[in-house]
């Protein structure tokens, strides 16, 4: 069972609704029995029915209401998660998340009242008819046994394995359209999407024939079931061995004994790719939020790396890193890719949290410190800029106060602007559709100019993109950008380094030199 929030909760609420649905039961048996023997339609009769309809509501309401507190939950953690795997987070999110409605508000209940009713129902018949109860308790276990068996053959997690692979490989399959297209690799592409879509396909038919195997088997034995009660009752009841009365009580509530575990049988194949789509889904590493709430004074911070060390998966980018920015000092990090330059930034953004050692910003712990309020103070430039759903201009005012027209003059983007169909208000995607790599980059450094109160600049090779033209523009409102504030800057080109006043070059990870420029 998957721990999920107030799952304890929902179990113990459901069981009491489970206890009280099989008193209804009994009483409504009792009931139907008075009334099929002349007794008349009495008050518990009435009682009785009400309160199946009322549990059956609630039942509904409050599965419903978990569930989609569940669904909520589960979503903010895939949004929150560490993978890099956009398509396989993409298919959790949308079909993996509906895909547990099933187990939640079918087969979870289900289970619990498959517990609860049968077990009643066979305590009222041991009261009433030993014989008819001893038949219903040798023949319950016979449900679960045949669903085990018929369940054992299920493909459901092998089916949800093939869509999540389908989901994840065409997305990548989409976005590299434009690249597969111009080297000849879309005919590749599509018969790749074509056999794992006729993949999933042929586990999904054979699921399906499991499961309306396991429908034809679980009605088989359950009608089998109430024919070896109800077949004696009537020939003792002819002989006169048994009175109508308790041969009716027995008669009701035999088929109500077989009825929840049927249910849950039946439910029991809709809910399995919900299961698994649910244990992967809380498998899914998060990352951390930090939980400081020092706020710190504004303006230029001074930065000092204390002995830092990072390791993803047990592969070390950064060890025992030292490295000190004086408030206002402009530090170039070189190095070859993969050196540990990108990963000494993440720390600092608090995105990446050090397996050991500190980083300390005006002598403060940087984990103690707000993390909203930090990142205010910080402007970022990454390799590879993401882009929102929206318009130009709301891309680079990301939601704050900016001067959007001079921010974009600031990065070379505004003739770009006034090329484009709306200007600033033409609609982005996510994937910049309208905009090419170059033009992508400079929004990510439009964003960074107007933040103009942040004390901290953070450039990932913000001109790794850009045609010389377009490099001496950026680089001149880069200078505009960095007096009065620290600054990091990745740098390949020797422009970028110009702008800096020392030289720190990473090599595996460590620092092995330090110039000043």
């Amino acid at each position: 069972m998957p721990a999920l929030p107030g799952l304890r909760r929902y179990l113990v609420v459901v069981g009491l609704l489970g206890v009280l649905t099989a008193a209804a039961v009994l009483l409504q048996a009792e009931g139907l029995a008075t009334l099929l023997t002349g007794g008349g339609v009495s008050a518990l009769l009435v009682v009785a029915i009400a309160g199946r309809v009322a549990l059956s509501w609630g039942h509904t309401v409050l599965s419903g209401r978990f569930a989609a507190s569940v669904r909520r939950g589960l979503r903010r953690r895939l949004l929150e998660s560490a993978s890099d795997r956009a398509g396989v987070v993409a298919t959790q999110i949308t079909r993996g998340v509906d895909a547990t409605d099933s187990y939640l508000t079918g087969y979870l209940p289900s289970l619990v009242v498959s517990v609860v009713v049968p077990a009643a129902v066979v305590v009222r018949l041991f009261t009433t008819d030993l014989v008819s109860a001893l038949v219903v308790v040798v023949t319950l276990p016979l449900i679960p046994v045949f669903a085990v068996l018929v369940g054992k053959h299920t493909r459901a997690s092998v089916q949800w394995q093939l869509l999540t692979k389908l989901g994840g490989h065409f997305l990548d399959a989409v976005r590299g359209l434009g690249t597969s297209k111009v080297f000849g690799r879309a005919a590749e592409q599509a018969a790749t999407v074509r056999s794992m879509a006729a993949a999933h396909a042929d586990a999904t038919m054979k699921t399906l024939r499991v499961a309306f195997l396991s429908a034809l088997v679980l009605e088989l034995v359950a009608t089998l079931s109430v024919a070896l009660v109800a077949v004696p009752i009537g020939f003792r009841l002819l002989s006169g061995g048994l009175e109508a009365r308790p041969a009716l009580l027995i008669l009701l509530l035999t088929p109500e004994a077989y009825l929840p575990l049927r249910a849950a049988g039946a439910k029991f194949h809709a809910a399995a790719e919900g299961l698994t789509a649910l244990r992967e889904a809380l498998a899914v590493p998060v990352v951390p939020v930090p939980s400081g709430t020092v706020c710190r004074r504004r303006g230029a911070p001074s930065v000092v790396f204390e002995r830092v060390s990072v390791a993803y998966d047990g592969v070390p980018a950064l060890s025992e890193v030292d490295l000190s920015l004086p408030a206002g000092s402009r530090v170039a990090l070189v190095g070859p890719s993969g050196s540990g330059k990108s990963t000494l930034l993440a720390v600092l953004l608090g995105f990446v949290t050090p397996s050991s050692g500190r980083v300390l910003v005006d002598g403060v712990d940087l984990r103690s410190l707000s993390s909203p309020d930090w990142l205010a103070e910080v402007a970022w430039v990454p390799q590879r800029p993401t882009l929102f759903r929206g318009s130009l201009a709301s891309n680079i005012a990301l939601g704050g106060p900016a001067d959007v027209p001079a921010a974009a003059r600031a990065a070379a983007l505004a003739p770009v602007a006034a090329s484009l169909p709306a200007g600033f208000s033409t609609p982005v995607g996510e994937l910049g559709e309208v905009l090419s790599a170059g033009q992508r980059q400079r929004v990510g450094l439009a964003r960074a100019l107007a933040r103009r109160s942040a004390g901290l600049v953070l450039l990932d090779e913000p001109t790794a993109r850009l045609d010389a033209r377009t490099e001496d523009a950026v680089l001149s409102a880069t200078r505009k950008l960095l007096p009065g504030r620290t600054a990091l800057l990745v740098a390949h080109r020797p422009a970028m380094v110009s702008l800096a006043d020392r030289v720190v070059e990473l090599r595996d990870g460590r620092i092995r030199t330090e110039v000043t420029a």
